[in-house]
């Protein structure tokens, strides 16, 4: 019985090009675990818990989404990062904060998309 492929080894060099990017995170403040589960492509492993171990985990097949959801969750953390600095930036969704810095802040946070982009190989993100 011949088992079924879900993701192409086109595409599951460049989700592993994509996880190696943002493999750098690791030691920084944010925890993002990408895990290959072969012939099903990546996993994202999110809210590790010592007792239960993961509560959340999402299936990549494609390196754009797979790319996209690792940038977003890395701004995410820098913008909450910024709000626990300025309390009544607490009370907006990422956006509004986004939104409420210094435009050279925003340009230090999107040229920080770029080098990630640039290191992933992708171009359409």
């Amino acid at each position: 019985m011949k088992q079924k492929v879900y993701i192409s080894d086109e595409e599951r060099q460049k989700c592993r090009t994509v996880a190696d990017a943002f493999a750098e995170l690791k030691n920084e403040e944010i925890d993002i675990v990408v895990a290959d589960a072969g012939r099903y492509g990546f996993v994202r492993l999110l809210y590790y818990d010592e007792s239960l171990g993961f509560d959340k985990i999402v299936c990549y097949t494609n390196s754009v989404a797979l790319f996209n959801d690792l940038w977003k969750d890395w701004l995410n953390e820098q913008l909450f990062q910024i709000a626990l600095k300025n309390p009544p930036l607490m009370d907006l969704e990422y956006e509004d904060i986004f939104k409420a810095l210094p435009e050279e802040k925003q340009k230090d946070l999107m040229r920080k998309h770029h080098y990630f982009a640039q290191r992933s190989g992708i171009t359409d993100a």
